[in-house]
Parts: structure tokens; sequence; C-alpha cells
């Protein structure tokens, strides 16, 4: 199954504004921004990512209900498998 993923901007990469640090599910993760040409997110914004591209930005209240929604469904599994499969390292937590 294909899912669209909420996930928080983190950061926007210094040397490349097309790819930001953003956390989804708990996992830290670089997708790109470049089908947001035109709304660009900053840090603190919510984006829906599928196969490591933002596709849209939604506020934190959307985020969160599809959340919950992907948990009643029995998703939650299926959308860290998905966030797993960008082909991207884990970026870990540089504050820790």
């Amino acid at each position: 199954m294909c899912l669209a993923i909420p996930g928080k901007i983190i950061e926007i990469a210094p040397d490349n504004p097309n790819s930001a640090l953003v956390d989804v599910v708990g996992m830290r993760r670089r997708v790109d921004l470049g089908l947001l040409e035109d709304d660009k997110p900053v840090p603190g914004d919510w984006v829906l990512i599928h196969v490591g591209f933002a596709m849209s930005k939604i506020s934190e209240v959307d985020a969160l209900d599809q959340m919950r929604t992907l948990e009643m469904l029995g998703e939650c599994e299926a959308a860290v498998q998905e966030v797993r499969g960008y082909g991207l390292e884990e970026i870990e937590d540089k504050a820790s």
C-alpha cells in the first residue's frame, strides 16, 4: 500500500533549499521539497510525504488527525515501513 505520511520539518539543508530534515513517525529523514516550489515549507511546518517527496503542506491538526487515522486502521507499521523504504539512512538526532 502506498501512503502519504505526515512529517514535521525540522530544518532545511543550508546548502540545498530543496532538502529538509523531517521527523516522520519518530524517525528523522531527508525529504525532497522540490514539488513545493510555490509554497516552500519552513521549519515547524507539516508536510505530507510520499516516497521521499513532500507532496503538500498541511496543518498540524490535519497531520495529527491523519496519524490517528493510520493508528485506527492499523497502518502505523506500514507507515514506518514506507519511511524506511525511502532508501535513505535514518538521521541520528544530534541533540542526544
